[in-house]
C-alpha cells in the first residue's frame, strides 16, 4: 500500500524502531526491496536520489515506485531523495510522489526555512510529506560542492519549529558513500538535537555506519535511515560472481535472477538491524 513518510515513521517512533529507506536504481533492485519488506512484515521506504533522475525521467520514476507500492502488502512511501531545487521538489510532488526531500542544507538558516515552508504548503495540500536537513551531512567521494558541517541544535529547533515538516535530516558524524564503515557519531550531539526537536530524525549515510552504532541509534529518535552503498554492492558483487561462475553468461533477466536475491538479502538484513521484529507485526 502507497503510504507518506509520516504514516510509517510515527508508528516507528512509537515502537521503538526503524524504517529502512533504500536508493535504488531501477525495477529489479526497487522490486527485491519491496520483496524483502513483504518477507518481513516490514514498512519500507523507496528513495530515488539525483543520480537515477540523471538517468531515469522522474515521472517514470513516480510511476515506477507508486505502481510497486499501490501492489504492496505491506505499507511502502515513494520518496525523492536530496533535491536543492524547489520547483524540482513541487514537480515530483504533481507526478506521484508520497514523499519528497526539500534539502536546503547548504542555504543560510532563513533561506533554509522559506524554501522549506513553500514546499511544505504545496506538499502537504495533497497528503505529502516533507523531509529537509540542517546542517550538512558531507560525501566521502563525488558532490564535492556539498560542504561538511555538524548540525546546530538550536538551528535544529528553529527548522523544525517554523518550517512544519515532517522528518528532519541530521549531520552527527555520518557521511554519505562511504564504501565500509568508518564514520563516529556525536551522540551527545544527537541527544541535544532529539531534546530540542519533536520530529522523527533521518540519519543518511548508513552503509558508513558500524552496525552497533546502527542498533544504538534506532532506538533513539532517529526513525529513518537512508541506504545505498550497501545495496550496490550487493548488486554488484552478484554480478561479479554470476560472470565468474559462468563467463558466457549475458542474458540480462538471467543476470537479474543472480542480482535481485542478494539484494533482497541485503535489504532483509538491515530491515531486522534497525529494529524490526517480523513477529511483531501483528501488532504493528
Amino acid at each position: 500500500m502507497l503510504v507518506n513518510l509520516s504514516e510509517i515513521l510515527q508508528p516507528a517512533l512509537d515502537g521503538g524502531y526503524a524504517v529502512g529507506c533504500f536508493n535504488v536504481f531501477g525495477y529489479e533492485d526497487a522490486r527485491a526491496v519491496v520483496a524483502a519488506a513483504e518477507g518481513l512484515g516490514a514498512p519500507v521506504i523507496l528513495s530515488a536520489n539525483l543520480d537515477l533522475r540523471d538517468f531515469m525521467p522522474v515521472k517514470m520514476v513516480a510511476a515506477l515506485f507508486r505502481d510497486l507500492a499501490e501492489g504492496a502488502r505491506v505499507p511502502v512511501c515513494a520518496h525523492l531523495d536530496h533535491t536543492y531545487v524547489a520547483e524540482d521538489v513541487l514537480q515530483a510532488v504533481d507526478l506521484g510522489f508520497s514523499s519528497v526531500m526539500i534539502d536546503g542544507s547548504q542555504l543560510p538558516l532563513g533561506d533554509n526555512i522559506a524554501v522549506v515552508r513553500r514546499v511544505v504548503d504545496h506538499a502537504h495540500a495533497k497528503g505529502v510529506s516533507v523531509e529537509a536537513e540542517i546542517g550538512s551531512v558531507p560525501y566521502a567521494e563525488g558532490r564535492d560542492h556539498i560542504k561538511s558541517e555538524l548540525t546546530d541544535p538550536q538551528e535544529a529547533r528553529r527548522l523544525a519549529e517554523e518550517g512544519g515538516l515532517d522528518a528532519l535530516a541530521v549531520s552527527v558524524g555520518n557521511v554519505h558513500r562511504l564504501s565500509e564503515p568508518g564514520a563516529t557519531v556525536d551522540y551527545g550531539r544527537l541527544a541535544e538535537i532529539e531534546s530540542l526537536v519533536r520530529l522523527p530524525l533521518v540519519i543518511h549515510g548508513t552503509s558508513g555506519l558500524y552496525e552497533p552504532d546502527i542498533r544504538k541509534l534506532a532506538g533513539t529518535g532517529v526513525c529513518k535511515f537512508n541506504i545505498g552503498t550497501v545495496l550496490r554492492q550487493a548488486f554488484g558483487g552478484a554480478l561479479r560472481q554470476a560472470f565468474a561462475d559462468d563467463p558466457k553468461i549475458y542474458d540480462r533477466l538471467e543476470l537479474m535472477r543472480h542480482a535481485m536475491p542478494a539484494v533482497q538479502a541485503e535489504a532483509e538484513h538491515m530491515i531486522t538491524l534497525l529494529g524490526w521484529r517480523s513477529e511483531d507485526r501483528a501488532g504493528r
